[in-house]
């Protein structure tokens, strides 16, 4: 051995010792921690699970949907839309430089199109292609292609679409198709168990499952023209769902989800689900399919008349027992309604057997039954029950959800105003005597004449010292007037003349 190396041995030895006592120390532990894992295997608990006839029980009801999903998919269909939108555009916002420095020059534009896509849903209803969808998933699209649960992909046809009930219908050139069976929407109750299938988010081919929350829901759309009677459910629907069928517990399409109420946001910006969705009935669905394949439009029963739901006190009034039916508040002169002697004050309670419960049932029932139809309805008059026949007429595509609703003609000084009859109810929540006769102004257009004049919840009681005691008054005289018009209205229970002249409101009479 070196000297050097006896020298480094001696001075490290204390060193060299507690270095080797560490390594034993480490290989000992080791060891150990190999023997301590061997001898306590790690094992899975092992069980057969629950059992007992509930268990069983609910096995079968899950055995019970499968079955319903199973046969309802195949006539589930993704539908992907293009529609060509034609914007105007400055040159300058092509170049980031100029966009930049100037922006979007005002008055210097350009036309160009851009395409927009669009997801929904929709189901077969026919082995030979007819698909039924909602109008808004295809409305002005200009190619629509259908993708089935076997990931064919087909272009579609627009049959037709019919914006007031919010539905369209599709053909692919397809043959033994998976068609689902259609159910009726009229049989439902709240707590009936429902499955929403659909695409949503794009996630194809997806089922959810909830309850009836809710039947003849209305008031979801702006639109006076809109038909509604929704289904409400608690099914998850969101935005792709559209278009897709609402299931019964018997498979069958009891209706068409097209909308949720939603206040967050989801993808995209997008609402989605929050507990809360609607659904066309499909008996809704079904008069209006069969128009638009048949004709290519869609036509409606019109009874002519104006109705509201009942309240108690409307009921103690009208010596109705209870606040089911729809109160006629008035009726259109020479109408169907007019002509088989229903009055002002009738209570109707059933439609050819149907029991109503308020105005959107009987709205649906005579928009459902063919024109030209004769329908018994059971009324009851001052408490005593008649049964009248009545022969509807066809429902002018103008009409809003509520007779009695209009917009003033498209010129003159009173363009832009949209008045509704003096019903009791209005009359009451306005606090105005029996006396006061009129139309309430339940809208006006800021660019109208009108707008410095009225306001909402005036009551417009001549035209031109002429009376005017509803709607077909208020029609007739504001489109035969011109230049300045003289206006009686009462505001907040004061009567007054007011005087509208074409250059009020900076918009000349055309």
């Amino acid at each position: 051995m070196q000297p050097a190396t006896r020298r480094f041995l001696r001075e490290n030895t204390l060193g060299l010792s507690l270095t080797l006592i560490g390594i034993l120390c480490l290989v000992v532990s080791s060891i150990l921690y190999m023997n301590h894992r061997d001898s306590v295997p790690f094992a899975l608990a092992s069980s057969n699970g629950l059992d007992g006839a509930d268990i069983e029980q609910l096995e079968k009801i899950d055995k019970a949907y499968e079955r319903i999903a199973q046969s309802i998919l195949p006539a589930v269909v993704y539908i992907s839309t293009t529609q060509i939108v034609r914007v105007n555009e400055s040159p300058f916002l092509m170049d980031p430089f100029f966009r930049q420095f100037f922006g979007n020059i005002p008055g210097f534009t350009i036309p160009r199109e851009r395409q927009e896509h669009a997801l929904g849903s929709g189901v077969i209803v026919s082995s030979d292609g007819y698909i039924l969808t909602n109008n808004h998933v295809v409305a002005h699209a200009t190619d629509v292609k259908v993708t089935l649960s076997d990931n064919r992909t087909l272009k579609a046809k627009i049959v037709g679409t019919d914006p007031q009930t919010d539905l369209g219908v599709l053909k692919i050139d397809a043959n033994n198709l998976s068609a689902a069976p259609l159910g009726d929407s009229s049989t439902l109750h709240v707590g009936d168990i429902v499955m929403a299938f659909g695409n949503p988010f794009g996630f194809r081919f997806t089922v959810t499952r909830g309850a009836v929350s809710a039947l003849g829901r209305s008031g979801l759309s702006e639109n006076p023209n809109q038909i509604e009677n929704f289904i409400q459910t608690d099914a998850a629907i969101n935005p792709g769902n559209s278009g897709g069928p609402l299931v019964n517990v018997r498979g069958q399409v009891v209706g068409i989800n097209t909308a949720i109420f939603s206040g967050n946001a989801g993808p995209g910006g997008e609402g989605s689900f929050l507990g809360i969705g609607f659904a066309i009935p499909i008996n809704m669905a079904k008069h209006v399919m069969e128009d638009l394949i048949k004709t290519g439009k869609v036509r409606r029963g019109y009874l002519g008349v104006e109705i509201s739901d009942l309240t108690p006190d409307l009921a103690k009034q009208f010596h109705v027992p209870d606040t089911a039916g729809a109160l006629v508040q008035d009726i259109t002169a020479d109408g169907p309604a007019d002509k088989a002697g229903i009055k002002a004050g009738d209570v109707i309670r059933k439609f050819n057997g149907r029991t109503i419960q308020g105005k959107d049932d009987l709205t649906e029932l005579v928009t459902e039954t063919n024109p030209g139809s004769t329908v018994t309805l059971e009324i009851l008059r001052d408490g005593k029950p008649m049964t009248i026949k009545a022969t509807l007429g066809e429902r002018p595509g103008n009409l809003g959800l509520s007779a009695g609703v209009s917009k003033a003609p498209s010129v003159g000084p009173l363009k832009g105003v949209t008045v509704q009859n003096l019903t009791p109810d209005i009359r009451q929540q306005l606090g105005l005597p029996s006396e006061v006769r009129g139309v309430v102004v339940t809208d006006v257009d800021p660019r109208s004449p009108a707008a410095q004049v009225l306001t909402q919840g005036d009551i417009i009681e001549s035209i031109n010292r002429r009376p005017v005691n509803n709607v077909r008054d208020f029609n007739r005289l504001a489109s035969e007037a011109r230049g300045q018009v003289l206006l009686r209205i009462n505001r907040e229970g004061e009567s007054m003349f007011v005087v509208i002249s074409p250059a009020e409101g900076g918009d000349d009479e055309q």
